[in-house]
């Protein structure tokens, strides 16, 4: 399906698509959920519930961050094909 389409049915999800390339990404998530499970096993549930609490605030700002610079990275790119295909040499 072309992109315009994709977009006008609500079927493109960027964010969905985005997974980093950066060769550290996947070992640190790695870690990440480790130590989550340590927390898990060394916090009583409660306190547990509370820290997931938090994270899941964290991630919710994070998914803003991305919004945002998706956002501006956009209108950058946007500004700047207007310029070039503006600039009559």
């Amino acid at each position: 399906m072309p992109i315009l389409d994709s977009l006008y049915h609500g079927n493109l999800f960027p964010n969905e698509k985005v997974v980093p390339k950066d060769p550290n990404y996947r070992p640190i998530n790695r870690q990440i959920t480790e130590s989550l499970e340590t927390w898990r096993h060394k916090l009583s549930e409660g306190d547990f519930e509370e820290l997931e609490s938090l994270l899941d605030l964290y991630s919710q700002v994070q998914g803003m961050e991305m919004t945002a610079s998706f956002t501006c990275g956009f209108k950058v790119g946007a500004a700047m094909m207007i310029e070039v295909l503006a600039d009559p040499e």
